[in-house]
């Protein structure tokens, strides 16, 4: 038996869901809830429509109330939480974890609401509470974080005996066909892009300018993309678990309409996330005003298209893997694994283009590694800290197929 609650009813959270229901027999007992029950009762109506047949529970609630999370575990009594909300509530729902006793799992590292800032100390510092109370906490388990630390640690354990340069590659070359939309939530999405880029060298981090540096890499079935180093969370705990790691990068790519309408929400500063005082007028028509706060990156994300709308009409591919240099047999040995996968496939199986299919499939799968007692430990990992073996398995039965390059041009 395995009882499941999994917080979140967004476009990853609908794959992940999904996943879970054609699982259903490792995943005996579900729960979906999120801050609108409305919205977790139209994705099992979705489920059901596909010809699943799960019987799938709803609640509401605020993953930013700590109590109200308590609450909602206590009667629920789950084995494990899949956090699929927004990574503003990582503490408050690991927080309701450790109080309830229940094992917890998330795709996206913590980021404090008031500043564009994110690093896995605030979660690390859980670690020894974690393993007091004898539960496993599993952080970043989507794609990127997520797959491409396991690809790591698969490469480590089956390819190199030194791992030495390691470049996460991230190609989305699908179209959606709109003006400009992110691909998943546009507050999170603009946050993590406008910040400034971080890599690892020699020992040391170095800060760039946001987008700063770039150049073009070739993506498989897709071509050349200009991609831009980026600052990325897994980075972060790669090098400390990999210490022969001398260079660590993380890139990701963008087109040039993409890249201009974000200068201009720069530079009318739309990105704010701070409050901004707004003279709104009263609704009862009188031509009074009122005065306002709004967040204007709140505002922006408000009006832009909704992520979990863009499956319909998304054409083309994603494109994510490692590409690696390092040593085996006292030789220099490159390895490039990737998945791509394609828009249209997600969503005439999910509802939702392929960004949430490639984090929700393997939010699942991680999961599954623990249901199946495969990833248990008491304390806070990362995944790389498991057995890649069975997720990478899995990954090709649950829809994500991997593929290998060895000893090629890593262009990096």
């Amino acid at each position: 038996m395995a009882r499941i609650l999994m917080i979140g009813a967004g476009g990853v959270a609908t794959v992940a869901a999904f996943k879970i229901a054609q699982n259903a027999d490792v995943f005996t007992e579900f729960m979906i809830a999120s801050h609108h029950k409305a919205k977790c009762d139209l994705l099992v109506k979705a489920i059901h429509d596909k010809g699943y047949n799960m019987d799938i529970k709803t609640a509401e609630v605020d993953a930013d109330d700590v109590e109200q999370l308590k609450q909602l575990f206590n009667s629920y009594k789950p084995e494990l939480v899949i956090n699929l909300a927004l990574p503003y509530q990582d503490l408050t729902i690991m927080d309701a974890c450790l109080a309830c006793g229940v094992n917890y799992m998330d795709t996206a590292n913590y980021e404090p609401k008031d500043e564009a800032h994110f690093e896995y100390s605030w979660q690390w510092a859980y670690k020894d509470r974690f393993e007091k109370a004898g539960l496993t906490a599993i952080l970043g388990c989507g794609f990127d974080p997520g797959v491409s630390g396991i690809y790591t640690a698969y490469a480590a354990k089956h390819e190199f005996d030194e791992i030495q340069y390691l470049d996460i590659v991230d190609c989305n070359a699908g179209d959606h066909h709109k003006a400009f939309a992110t691909n998943f939530n546009p507050e999170i999405n603009i946050r993590e892009i406008t910040q400034k880029g971080l890599y690892y060298e020699d020992g040391k981090w170095i800060e760039t300018a946001p987008l700063e540096i770039h150049k073009p890499l070739t993506y498989p079935n897709i071509g050349k993309r200009e991609s831009y180093l980026m600052h990325h969370e897994e980075l972060e705990s790669l090098v400390k678990n990999y210490p022969t790691i001398k260079r660590g990068r993380f890139w990701m790519t963008f087109g040039e309409a993409y890249l201009t309408h974000l200068h201009v929400i720069e530079d009318i500063g739309m990105s704010r996330i701070d409050e901004v005082e707004y003279e709104a007028p009263l609704a009862d028509g009188s031509g009074k005003t009122v005065k306002v706060k709004i967040v204007p990156l709140q505002f922006l994300k408000a009006v832009l298209p909704n992520p979990q709308d863009l499956g319909s009409n998304y054409e083309g591919e994603t494109s994510i893997g490692c590409r690696i240099r390092g040593l085996k047999d006292g030789k220099e040995h490159t390895y490039y694994i990737y998945n791509n996968c394609k828009h249209q496939e997600a969503y005439k199986e999910t509802g939702m283009q392929g960004v949430s299919y490639t984090t929700g499939v393997p939010a699942m799968i991680g999961a599954m590694m623990f249901v199946k007692g495969l990833w248990r430990k008491p304390g806070v990992w990362n995944v790389e800290d498991f057995d890649p073996d069975p997720f990478m398995e899995q990954l090709n039965k649950q829809g994500l197929p991997w593929h290998e390059l060895r000893d090629i041009d890593l262009e990096v």
